[in-house]
């Protein structure tokens, strides 16, 4: 599996960071390192749980980071 974390920074100056093809992985950070790390965890979580529950079976995944970190 490949998923793509896209990031932006917010009017006030805080980073969102969202992977789009996993929904609802999204997450707010402080400093774009703070909101990619977040938002790496959760989709980890969001996929292990998929995982245990017999959603998907189990593959290779890949998150790419925007090249600007």
């Amino acid at each position: 599996m490949h998923f793509v974390l896209e990031v932006e920074q917010e009017v006030d100056g805080r980073w969102i960071a969202e992977i789009t093809d996993l929904p609802g992985v999204m997450s707010y950070g402080q400093t774009l390192e703070e909101a990619m790390a977040r938002t790496e965890a959760l989709a980890l979580r969001v996929l292990a749980e998929r995982l245990e529950s017999g959603e998907s079976r189990p593959m290779a995944v890949r998150i790419d980071l925007p090249l600007a970190a």
